[in-house]
């Protein structure tokens, strides 16, 4: 037993030194309990992780022989990078052969936080409200037995509907229209030929460029009947992320947003990842401000009206370090446990904020809190 192991039964934190026998023969990690009775106690919602190990096992496709998985999760195979009409406005690096920003390199280094004029924001309102549409789509096709190539063909067909190009696609070469990240992916997931699974937590991150804007948010959804453990988190996430939102307006300091957010975090027993952050967001699709979820941050910059940008938190069930898969994109967590995030475009007004990508429908809802 590795030390300082605590029990995984929600709600006990004491010591465990037992391990799940089936886990210990799928070689599993993790999965340990102070005794026999809250073993048995948490069986029920602890056998889906057997499932999940025998189901997600890729058959004939392992593309990194001998790369250590930090969790269950494995890899499928990709489908062909999907094309955009020639008519949709595109973004500087979509026709770049490494995928080059090169808008936003000449503007990295600068601590320069841009204020929208009005027609800009105007701008920022349209795109940010056909980002929203086009992730209702996408949210919509999510169960069981759906692949998240499937995902990202509905994500690339609402955009191209919409006149929009998948901000996504060859950003740095990235290979598809948006990502998808399963259970213990953290961010950046590609889509593939995986069917989810009964049990799995998805989160869709979407980006629209449209007229010469991008609009940015994700959501974290449930697939089939998940645990009450997943559950939890997905709901904290999103609590964090409301929270930090709650006190945007002017004059408050960028580095502020961390503490918000991780204070909510750790009350929960979850930790903060820190290798990701907010960003503004107009014109450029990652620009000034940066804006990390964690505390006693180094953050630069103060809110004013007109600046526009994302706060996004990444909170996992375990330790908030990260690790990257050879594909130098999907991003999982280091000791392979679940990680949730929620993201929202906004803008700061002269007296607080309006939250650009906010469901219309549902009273503002997220999705996992109406599909039911």
């Amino acid at each position: 037993m590795s030390a300082g192991a605590l029990c995984e039964t929600p709600g006990c934190d004491q010591e465990a030194r037992l391990q799940c026998p089936t886990c210990i023969k799928l070689g599993i990690k993790g999965s340990f309990f102070c005794t026999q009775e809250c073993f048995k106690k948490n069986w029920n919602v602890h056998k889906s992780v057997h499932k999940k190990e025998t189901v997600t096992e890729p058959v004939a496709y392992n593309p990194w022989p001998g790369f250590p998985f930090t969790g269950t999760l494995r890899p499928y195979p990709q489908t062909p990078k999907r094309t955009i009409p020639t008519h949709i406005a595109r973004p500087d690096y979509a026709d770049h052969p490494e995928g080059h920003p090169l808008g936003e390199q000449s503007a990295r280094g600068s601590s320069y936080i841009k204020a929208l004029s009005d027609e800009e924001k105007e701008g920022m309102r349209v795109v940010s409200k056909l980002g929203r549409e086009i992730l209702e789509e996408a949210a919509n096709a999510v169960a069981v037995g759906v692949t998240t190539d499937e995902i990202d063909r509905i994500v690339h067909e609402a955009c191209i509907e919409r006149e929009c190009y998948p901000s996504p696609l060859n950003y740095y070469e990235f290979p598809k229209s948006c990502c998808t990240s399963i259970n213990e992916v953290i961010c950046h997931g590609i889509p593939d030929k995986r069917p989810m699974q009964n049990g799995d937590i998805c989160n869709i991150d979407v980006t629209a460029y449209h007229r010469g804007f991008h609009g940015d948010l994700n959501e974290t959804l449930f697939v089939g009947q998940v645990s009450e453990s997943a559950k939890r988190l997905v709901q904290v996430t999103w609590e964090c992320l409301e929270k930090a939102i709650e006190i945007v307006k002017p004059g408050v300091k960028y580095r502020d947003v961390g503490a918000v957010i991780q204070k909510h975090a750790q009350s929960h027993g979850f930790s903060v990842v820190r290798s990701y952050c907010g960003h503004g967001i107009h014109q450029l699709f990652h620009t000034a401000p940066n804006i990390p979820h964690y505390a006693k941050n180094k953050a630069v910059g103060i809110m004013k009206p007109g600046h526009c940008f994302t706060i996004e938190p990444m909170i996992s069930e375990g330790v908030w370090k990260d690790e990257q898969w050879p594909d130098n994109w999907t991003a999982v967590t280091q000791d392979g446990k679940l990680s949730a995030q929620f993201e929202h475009t906004m803008l700061v007004t002269e007296t607080g904020v309006e939250v650009l990508t906010r469901r219309l429908e549902k009273d503002g809802l997220p999705y996992f809190m109406t599909i039911r």
